[in-house]
């Protein structure tokens, strides 16, 4: 039954082609809970069939998310707090969502746009409180590029490697998704000491 699920997944993507892994991942990167998963292991498996350039995969996945993201940001700086919480009830944006997430952009500043896209739960809608931030449009395509690169590239060297193996798949996400979060975790100590020692030396 879940191989054919699998199956079914696999040669939905295929159809699609390229222009569908950029719609998927831009859906996946705005409000609607659509797991990234299960769109870029399947089109990494196809690359891995010869069915799908690999580097249009990576391409084309990291670009919808991109795009998704700043979809969010324009939102969140035209329209605003209230009328997210106002609409965003309707995609689970709860507004004890809404102060967490503003809440971790506070504490971690601009490059919680980069590990915040490691972050399941997070990683979709950090780009909200980043606009209602006014983060600056060149860091936030940068960082937000950058996060979202990662870990298109930890799914899609998943499907290439790994195949139809779902057993294994399961594995191995577990694992990439505790890497990223132990990445994030290192980062963070990193930016935090890196600010610090700046801090310093400005003081000095």
């Amino acid at each position: 039954m879940i191989h054919e699920i699998a199956e079914t997944i696999v040669s939905y993507i295929g159809d699609m082609g390229y222009w569908g892994i950029f719609f998927l991942m831009f859906l996946e990167s705005t409000f609607f809970p659509f797991p990234s998963e299960i769109i870029m292991i399947p089109a990494g498996y196809l690359a891995f069939k010869g069915e799908m350039n690999l580097y249009m995969v990576i391409l084309m996945g990291i670009s919808g998310s991109l795009l998704g993201a700043l979809f969010n940001y324009y939102l969140a700086i035209h329209f605003g707090r209230a009328f997210i919480l106002r609409y965003g009830k309707y995609f689970f944006i709860k507004e004890e969502t809404l102060y967490k997430l503003e809440t971790f952009f506070a504490k971690h500043g601009e490059i919680s746009t980069f590990t915040g896209r490691l972050i399941p739960g997070i990683r979709q809608l950090i780009s909200l409180p980043a606009g209602l931030a006014g983060m600056n449009i060149a860091k936030f395509s940068f960082y937000t590029s950058l996060g979202a690169g990662i870990w298109v590239v930890v799914l899609v060297m998943l499907g290439y490697l790994v195949g139809s193996n779902e057993a294994l798949i399961s594995e191995y996400l577990r694992s990439a998704t505790l890497i990223a979060l132990v990445s994030v975790v290192l980062i963070g100590i990193f930016y935090v000491i890196r600010y610090k020692r700046r801090k310093e030396i400005l003081e000095d």
